[in-house]
């Protein structure tokens, strides 16, 4: 049975733009509950200005409360500083984020496209230096809220420069969920021409229902690592449109079906779901919910 691994990023892209805080303790135990779920990897946080992103302080203090040996963790650092912070807190891999068009750089990261892509080198070589597992994301790989559809060459280029930099994988972020089948065919099957399935990975965000879709098109192009989000959570606060995140139950569902081992437990992960519901204070599933609580005879208090 073929694996796939399934990155969780719901500590991170999922609640940082949550209007509900939650505190650092209580992102501790939401981690530990995705690995107990059976989730080998989980993007924890984000080091960024608790001024630009509220909901992503305290990321030094969660870091202190896991234990980095029981699953691959990695922070997002957007710049120089925000890798200092991530390697002083413990970090073992890191991720670097790099838009593919000059407007929502600036929006994001307040750089220029040629400047963030300075920037994103400098981590990752050092990165590399220091031992970090590495990693980088092209956000709006398939389009751009701002300057529109984003050409296949310009992503191609951009994760050309990020793996000479030193990314031991790039991440396509499907940004604003403005992907479909035919696009991402064509775009993961031009990118895995050029550099090889093994250090690609997929992040697709839901806006049009269009997410899993689109994976299984990745999938069919031989891409075996994503990032979902458990209960759908997610938007990009600086990107305009940018719904909720494929939902890891959805993800997680649709490949065990169709033959993949990917050793997440979903009935432990609709618990982590339910969890999700009462920290943010709304209901929260992704679209196979109501699906998977009668086939595990659970409810989602939340959810309803």
């Amino acid at each position: 049975m073929e694996r796939v691994i399934v990155n969780d990023v719901a500590p991170r892209d999922g609640l940082q733009n949550e209007p509900a805080a939650v505190s650092s303790a209580d992102r501790v135990r939401l981690v530990n509950a995705l690995v107990h779920a059976g989730l080998p990897a989980v993007e924890v946080a984000s080091f960024v200005s608790p001024t630009a992103v509220p909901n992503m302080a305290g990321a030094d203090e969660l870091v202190a409360g896991l234990d980095l040996d029981r699953a691959r963790f990695s922070a997002l650092v957007p710049n120089r500083k925000g890798y200092e912070r991530a390697r002083a807190a413990g970090m073992r891999g890191v991720a670097v984020v790099l838009a593919a068009t000059e407007t929502m750089n600036v929006r994001n990261i307040n750089m220029s496209l040629g400047r963030a892509v300075q920037v994103c080198t400098e981590v990752l070589q050092q990165a590399r230096h220091d031992g970090l597992a590495t990693r980088a994301y092209v956000s709006t790989a398939f389009e751009c809220p701002f300057e529109g559809v984003v050409a296949d060459s310009e992503v191609e280029r951009l994760a050309a420069a990020m793996f000479a930099a030193g990314a031991e994988e790039v991440v396509v972020a499907d940004t604003i969920g403005a992907g479909n089948p035919k696009r991402a065919k064509e775009l993961f099957g031009r990118l895995v021409a050029a550099f090889g399935p093994s250090p690609l990975a997929a992040h697709l965000h839901d806006t049009r229902a269009l997410a899993l879709a689109n994976a299984w098109q990745a999938l069919e192009c031989g891409i075996r690592n994503f990032d979902a989000s458990a209960g759908g959570l997610g938007g990009c606060p600086f990107a305009p449109g940018a719904a909720g995140n494929l939902a890891t139950e959805d993800l997680v569902s649709l490949l065990q079906q169709a033959g993949f081992h990917t050793g997440v437990d979903l009935a432990a992960l609709l618990s982590v779901v339910e969890h999700i519901g009462t920290l943010v204070g709304r209901p929260v599933g992704g679209r196979s919910l109501p699906w998977l609580q009668r086939r595990n005879g659970t409810q989602n208090r939340c959810g309803g």
